[in-house]
Order: structure tokens, then sequence, then C-alpha cells
């Protein structure tokens, strides 16, 4: 079986470390990257399976990174997932217009996270 890839946008230690345990448990290979413009140079020539991303990250927000994903021919077709603490009236709906394919709200539920990851894997 191949091993699927996740790549992971996450200025939080924490998060990532969370997240990474949690995926690489369940067999995926992990990609990280702590800010928009390190992911956009890795993304030059890393191809994962999913993109997960926080939407507050330093150098550039989540949605215009979804917009810069989603214009780059060679990326467009790779969900985006966001996980965000951005959970008010509306947040959702800005999430899903930016271009995400899906929205994971923080904090993760560490039960389910892999269930809801594995809906876009397909």
């Amino acid at each position: 079986m191949d091993v699927r890839t996740i790549f992971h946008v996450e200025d939080n230690l924490e998060n990532r470390l969370l997240v990474r345990r949690i995926l690489q448990a369940y067999g995926y290979a992990l990609t990280e990257a702590e800010t928009a413009s390190k992911a956009l140079a890795l993304l030059e020539s890393c191809r994962p399976d999913l993109i997960l991303l926080d939407i507050n990250i330093p150098d550039m927000d989540g949605y215009t990174l979804t917009s810069k994903i989603k214009a780059n021919p060679a990326l467009k077709h790779i969900p985006v997932i966001a996980i965000t603490a951005n959970v008010m009236k509306g947040d959702r709906e800005r999430t899903i217009q930016a271009g995400c394919d899906g929205y994971i709200e923080k904090p993760i539920d560490v039960d389910n996270f892999v269930e809801q990851i594995e809906k876009f894997m397909r």
C-alpha cells in the first residue's frame, strides 16, 4: 500500500506535534511548514495527497495561501483543509469561499480527527 502524505502548515509547535503524532500513528507521512512562504517553497517539489492548514499563520493568512495553492495548476487538485480556531458565524463559509475543501475546528477532536481527514483522502 502506498504511504499517503499530508502537508501541514501550522505555526504553533504544540499543534504541529499533536497532529504529527496522530497522523503518524495511522501510517501517514507528514511534511510540515511553519509559515506560508515556507509552505509555498516546499510545495514546489512536494506533492502531498492532502494539505492541512491553519488560517492564522504569521506571514500570510490561510485564505491567501489557499488562493495561491488553488491558482497553481500543479497543486489545485490537492484537497486543502483548514484547521482553525476561527469558529464565529460566517468563518466556515469564508474558509470555503477562499477555496478550502473542508474545515476542521480547533481544538481538534483527537478521537475523530483521522476520520475527518479520511473523508477528504478518497
